[in-house]
């Protein structure tokens, strides 16, 4: 892809970040770090989706403004309905689709954002959440989509353990022991 770089360190070091014994947060946060340098962002923030249609927000690379665990119900737009059923992502390319596309929009754009990518991580067949970035206007592109859903699926780990309820505040619980 011509004007950014190379995607393999970022990959490698997203990789290498779930061996870190402060899960799941340190794996979220490598793929931040290796999602800004490999595309670029403004805002990354990633959700888990609870059963009855809810999302809550699991990471914010701007905690101020974008908190984590905000919950709030998945939107039923088209578009939303295919990246949750069938794991189609959602690439928005002006601000004119991000006002269409986002009801609370208004937040995103004071920040500078007109394009947004909201990528699903899913796990046999079922998207456990999503990783969603936004950048200025025109910034992702078609040539984007595959790279940043192959970085999002290497955060699987992450995701099973919020979904499954693995992990307190951030922190796995560790495994009771068992037996005599």
């Amino acid at each position: 892809m011509a004007g950014r770089p190379d995607p393999l360190p970022h990959l490698a070091r997203l990789a290498l970040a779930q061996a870190e014994p402060a899960q799941p947060a340190a794996t979220l946060a490598a793929l931040d770090a290796a999602l800004a340098a490999a595309v670029g962002h403004l805002l990354c923030t990633m959700q888990v989706h609870h059963p009855g249609g809810e999302a809550e927000r699991v990471y914010s690379n701007l905690p101020g403004a974008y908190p984590v665990g905000g919950r709030k119900r998945a939107s039923t737009a088209p578009r939303m309905r295919e990246l949750m059923q069938h794991g189609q992502p959602i690439l928005i390319r002006t601000e004119a689709e991000l006002w269409a596309s986002y009801p609370d929009h208004a937040g995103a754009t004071a920040l500078g954002c007109g394009s947004a990518m909201n990528t699903p991580v899913r796990w046999q067949g079922r998207t456990l959440g999503q990783v969603n970035l936004m950048h200025k206007p025109g910034w992702y592109t078609e040539n984007d989509v595959l790279l940043v859903r192959s970085f999002a699926q290497l955060a699987l780990p992450a995701f099973l353990a919020l979904t499954e309820g693995r992990v307190t505040d951030q922190f796995p619980t560790p495994p009771r022991a068992t037996g005599a």
